[in-house]
């Protein structure tokens, strides 16, 4: 450690009345890891990024989510938007529609 950090260390201990292990204890707390098996972290990914990117709409008999997945149902929401004016919601406030 470079000796001007060493040296803000130590007045900050003395400072706040601590000692190095209280401090390195503190340290050693708040740089723990939080450590989950791969296949947790992987699940994890998979559920934020399906409810951040999947596409779906409810089932006309059911109601449960079918999610958008073959290329001609994305062809055919794209082509629905754009006939139907959908755009950004910023855009959207800067122009009138009628």
């Amino acid at each position: 450690m470079p000796k001007e950090k060493r040296d803000k260390f130590y007045a900050n201990l003395a400072k706040s009345d601590r000692r190095v292990s209280d401090a390195l204890n503190s340290l050693a707390d708040d740089l723990e890891l939080k450590v989950i098996p791969i296949d947790e972290a992987r699940r994890q990914g998979y559920e934020e990024a399906k409810n951040l990117y999947m596409v779906t709409f409810p089932c006309d008999v059911c109601d449960e989510p079918i999610p958008i997945t073959n290329l001609k149902t994305k062809e055919a929401v794209s082509k629905y938007m754009t006939e139907h004016g959908w755009g950004h919601a910023e855009c959207n406030k800067q122009v009138k529609r009628s």
